[in-house]
C-alpha cells in the first residue's frame, strides 16, 4: 500500500530476487529496502535503483530500417542497423499483417514464439503467459520446451525417479537436514549467490541461516568442486577438486568401494529398485573390461584415491544427504551425473530415510529446500496451442538454421520447421544460448523477428518491430508463487517511461487488429484480471481447507502468509515404507537404475543406466592442448541472468566495464597476467573480453566467467568479431547433451587466456 509524505511515497514491489519497499521521490526511486518478512534481502535488489529507468530504455514502438522500408527486408542487417520510431497504430498494424501473412502462407509452425520467464514475479503480466496466450488464439506456433537451467534433468529423472515438477516441490527440506542428517555431500558445492533468486519470486531468504543451523548442530559438509568458493568458507568443508566433467567417474570410484566391501544395502536395492544387477556388471568391469574402482576414478578426476575410498566408507557409516548443482547436468552428458547421483544413493539405501537420500539444486535458487506450504496459485490461462508443436529450448539455433532436419528426442522424432516469425517477449536469447555466433547466424534467417522489451538488450537490436514494455514498477500486478509462503499486491510505483505499455496492453492492440479481441482481454481490465486470479485462488484455497481473504482487504494490506503445513513430509517416505502401495511413476514403479525404455531408444550417447562418457571437450582430452583452460560459466552475483546488466549495482562489479574472469595466481603468471588486467578468452568458436581476478582456491586449469554481460561483438558485420563484454556464450558449444535430452551442455567448454594489447 503506498504512503505518501510530502513528495515521497512508499511501494512494495516484488522481483525475482526477492520483495523490496521502494522509496519513490519524484517519480525515481530513490531507496530499495527489504521487507520486514525477509530475514537476510538479497543486496542486488539494488539493480532498481537505476535500472527501471536508465537511459536504455525503449520509449516508442521502433522499426528496423530496411524492414520497414520493404526494400529486401534486410535480414543479414538485423543487428546493424538504426532503428526508425513510429506510431503504435502503424507498428500494431505491421506486425499483425506480418503475423496473418506467415500464418497464412506458411502455417502456424512457422511462428516461433519464445519466451524464458524470468520477466515478471508477477502472476498476470508474466511475459510468457500472455504471448502464448495470443499466439494460441491465432492458430498457435512453434514453443519451447523444457530450461536452460534443468533440461537434462527434467528428462532423464522421470525415467529413473519422478516428474522434476514433483521433485521440485518435495525434496528433502533443509529442516529435515538440520534435524537428521550427518553428512552432506555437495556435487557442484552449494554456492550462495544462486540463492538469491526464485523463479516466480520469493520472499524470505533462509539458505545461509539453514546452511549454519545445520553445521552448528554438527552436520559436516563435503565440496566437490574445482572452486572452493562453491561452498560457504564457514562450514568448514572437506573439498575435492576434480576436473571438470568428470562427476560420473568420481562417484562411480565411490560406489566401487561401497559394493567391493559390501557397505552397500543390498535389500533395499532389491526391494526398490530395477536393474542393479546390469549396473554392477559395469560397476565391476563384467560389461566392458574396466573395473571403475577408486584408481580409475581417480586418474579421471585427478583426485587422491584414499580420500575416495575414505568418503565412500564415511557416507555408508552416517546419515547421508547427497546433492548434486544444476550446473552438473548443463555439460555433455549431463543426464549421467544426475542418474548417478540416484544410483550412489540407491546404494547406501538411505532413499526415504529423513535427512538421507539425494536431492537437486540446493543452492540453485533460494525456495529449494524451503520448508513452505504447497499452494498452486491461479494463473493467466494460456490455452491450447493448437499447431501442438514444440522444440527442446537449447535446440532453437539448431532450428533455424535446419529447417527440415529431424532430431532424436526422448524416443521421439522431431522435424524441424520452417522458422519465418519469431516473437519473442520475455528473457534474452543473447545471454541464455550457447555458441552466439552461431545463434547471429541462426538468427538472421526467419523473414520478421519482433520483440516486446523495455531495454534496447541484445534482443531488441537483433530484432525488427521492437515494442516498448513497461516493467514490474510500472503496472499493477499480484506476486504468488508455489514456492513461496507469502503473497503480495504489487502497486504501480512509477510513472510509465515514454509510451511504454504492458505486454498485455501489446497484445490485445494486436488481437484488436486480428480480430480476436474479446477473447484475449474477455472484456477484463488489469485490475479485474488481477481480482479474477486471486478468486480462483480462493477456490483452491478452501479445497486445501483454508480461506484466503478479499482481494481488497489483501489489496489493503499489501501481502498475505499462507497457513503452515499441516504436517512435515519426507521425501520418498511413503515409498520406502511401502513400494508396491506407494509405486513411482517409472514403468517398473521402482528407482530404475537401468532403464528398459532408455535401452530401447538405442542412444550411444545415453545408455541404459549410470556411465561414465568422455566429454567432447575436457581437461583429459585431446582439446585441451590448444585450449588448457576449462571455463565454468557460473550465475552472477549482481543481477539475475542478464537482467538489468545495465545498472550501477551490476556494473559495480565488473573491471572496466568488462565481466570477471576469476583464474587461478599460477594460472595467471605462467601467462604473465595481473589482477585487473583485460584479457582475451578465446577458443575455435570465438573470443571476448574480460577483466581479471585472481582465486588461489580453486584449480589451477580452471577458470570462470559469469553469464549476463550483455553481448556486444566490436563489429556486428563481421562473423566471429570478439565480443566486448565478456559474455562467454560467445565460447561455449551448441550441442545438445545427448539425443536424450537435448538440453544446453555450456559447462563442457575449454578456452585460452591472453593479455589484451
Amino acid at each position: 500500500m503506498a504512503e505518501a509524505k510530502n513528495d515521497v511515497r512508499r511501494f512494495r514491489t516484488a522481483t525475482q530476487w526477492g520483495v523490496y519497499e521502494l522509496t519513490v521521490r519524484d517519480g525515481a526511486i530513490v531507496e530499495v529496502a527489504g521487507i520486514d518478512a525477509d530475514p537476510s534481502p538479497a543486496p542486488m535488489g539494488d539493480v532498481l535503483l537505476d535500472g527501471v529507468q536508465h537511459n536504455t530504455r525503449i520509449h516508442r514502438p521502433a522499426i528496423r530500417k530496411s524492414w520497414l522500408e520493404r526494400k529486401d527486408r534486410g535480414r543479414e542487417r538485423r543487428g546493424t542497423e538504426a532503428f526508425i520510431n513510429v506510431p503504435w497504430d502503424e507498428a500494431l498494424e505491421l506486425a499483425a499483417n506480418e503475423l496473418h501473412r506467415v500464418k497464412e502462407s506458411y502455417g502456424n509452425k512457422a511462428i516461433f514464439a519464445g519466451s524464458y520467464g524470468w520477466a515478471s514475479a508477477g502472476r498476470f503480466h508474466h511475459a510468457q503467459s500472455q504471448l502464448h496466450r495470443f499466439i494460441n488464439l491465432i492458430g498457435g506456433c512453434t514453443r519451447a520446451m523444457n530450461s536452460y537451467s534443468t533440461a537434462a534433468a527434467q528428462v532423464i529423472l522421470p525415467h529413473v525417479v519422478a516428474p522434476w515438477s514433483h521433485m521440485e516441490l518435495h525434496q528433502t527440506s533443509w529442516q529435515d537436514v538440520i534435524e537428521h542428517s550427518d553428512l552432506v555431500v555437495a556435487f557442484g558445492g552449494l554456492p550462495l549467490r544462486n540463492t538469491q533468486v526464485a523463479y516466480g519470486g520469493i520472499t524470505e531468504h533462509n539458505s545461509a541461516r539453514d546452511m549454519r543451523q545445520a553445521s552448528e548442530r554438527g552436520v559436516t559438509f563435503c565440496n566437490i568442486s574445482p572452486l572452493q568458493q562453491d561452498m560457504p568458507g564457514w562450514l568448514n568443508a572437506q573439498t575435492l577438486m576434480p576436473r571438470p566433467g568428470t562427476d560420473v567417474a568420481l562417484m562411480l570410484g565411490l560406489a566401487y568401494v561401497l559394493e567391493h566391501e559390501s557397505l552397500l544395502d543390498r535389500g533395499f536395492l532389491h526391494s526398490h529398485c530395477e536393474g542393479y544387477a546390469r549396473f554392477r556388471d559395469y560397476l565391476l568391469g563384467h560389461s566392458d573390461g574396466v573395473a571403475k574402482t577408486p584408481e580409475w576414478a581417480a586418474q579421471l578426476a585427478d583426485v587422491d584415491a584414499a580420500a575416495l575410498v575414505q568418503l565412500a566408507r564415511r557416507m555408508a557409516a552416517e546419515r547421508t544427504f547427497i546433492t548434486a548443482a544444476w550446473s552438473l547436468q548443463r555439460a555433455d552428458h549431463g543426464e549421467q551425473p544426475y542418474w548417478m547421483v540416484v544410483t550412489l544413493a540407491a546404494m547406501l539405501g538411505q532413499i526415504g530415510m529423513p535427512g538421507g537420500g539425494f536431492g537437486f539444486g540446493y543452492a540453485a535458487e533460494g525456495f529449494i529446500g524451503s520448508n513452505h506450504r504447497r499452494f498452486n496459485w491461479a494463473t493467466l490461462s494460456k490455452g491450447r496451442n493448437p499447431a501442438a508443436f514444440a522444440i527442446p529450448v537449447a535446440r532453437i539455433a539448431d532450428m533455424l538454421l535446419n529447417p527440415g532436419l529431424e532430431i532424436e528426442y526422448d524416443g521421439q522424432k522431431i522435424t524441424y520447421p520452417d522458422t519465418r516469425l519469431i516473437y519473442w517477449a520475455g528473457g534474452n536469447p543473447f545471454h541464455h544460448h550457447q555458441d552466439l555466433n552461431r545463434l547471429v547466424r541462426a538468427w538472421r534467417k526467419p523473414d520478421t523477428v519482433i520483440v516486446n522489451e523495455p531495454w534496447w538488450t541484445p534482443t531488441a537490436q537483433w530484432a525488427d518491430i521492437v515494442f516498448p514494455a513497461t516493467t514490474a514498477q510500472e503496472r499493477q500486478d499480484l506476486c504468488a508463487s508455489s514456492h513461496d509462503n507469502y503473497a503480495h499486491f504489487m502497486e504501480q510505483a512509477l510513472p510509465v517511461q515514454g509510451q511504454a505499455r504492458s505486454d498485455h496492453e501489446i497484445f490485445a492492440g494486436l488481437a484488436a487488429q486480428l480480430g480476436i479481441y474479446d477473447a484475449f482481454t474477455e472484456g477484463r481490465s488489469e485490475r479485474q484480471w488481477l481480482q479474477k486470479l486471486w478468486q480462483d485462488s480462493q477456490l483452491r484455497a478452501v479445497e486445501q481447507g483454508f480461506e484466503l481473504p478479499d482481494f481488497e482487504q489483501f489489496v489493503g494490506a499489501g501481502q498475505y502468509k499462507l497457513p503452515p503445513r499441516d504436517r512435515r513430509e519426507y521425501w520418498l517416505a511413503d515409498f520406502r515404507a511401502d513400494p508396491q502401495g506407494h509405486p513411482l511413476t517409472t514403468p517398473s514403479g521402482k528407482l530404475e537404475l537401468y532403464s528398459q525404455r532408455i535401452e530401447s531408444f538405442g542412444y550411444e550417447d545415453c545408455p541404459a543406466h549410470a556411465t561414465w562418457l568422455e566429454p567432447y571437450e575436457w581437461l583429459g582430452g585431446e582439446a585441451a592442448t590448444a585450449y588448457p583452460l576449462h571455463l565454468l560459466s557460473p550465475q552472477p552475483s549482481r543481477r539475475l541472468h542478464s537482467q538489468l546488466d545495465q545498472s550501477a549495482y551490476s556494473q559495480a562489479g565488473k573491471i572496466a566495464g568488462k565481466e570477471i574472469l576469476t583464474m587461478h595466481p599460477q594460472a595467471a603468471a605462467d601467462r604473465g597476467i595481473n589482477e585487473g588486467d583485460i584479457v582475451k578468452v578465446f577458443n575455435q568458436r570465438g573470443a571476448c573480453l574480460a577483466g581479471v581476478m585472481l582465486d588461489a582456491g580453486m584449480r589451477a586449469d580452471v577458470v570462470t566467467l559469469p553469464t549476463g554481460a550483455w553481448f556486444k561483438p566490436s563489429d556486428p558485420n563481421l562473423e566471429n568479431s570478439l565480443e566486448l563484454n565478456g559474455n562467454p556464450n560467445v565460447l561455449t558449444r551448441d550441442q545438445g547433451t545427448s539425443k536424450l535430452a537435448q538440453g544446453p551442455s555450456a559447462h563442457t567448454c575449454l578456452v585460452e587466456v591472453v593479455t589484451q594489447t
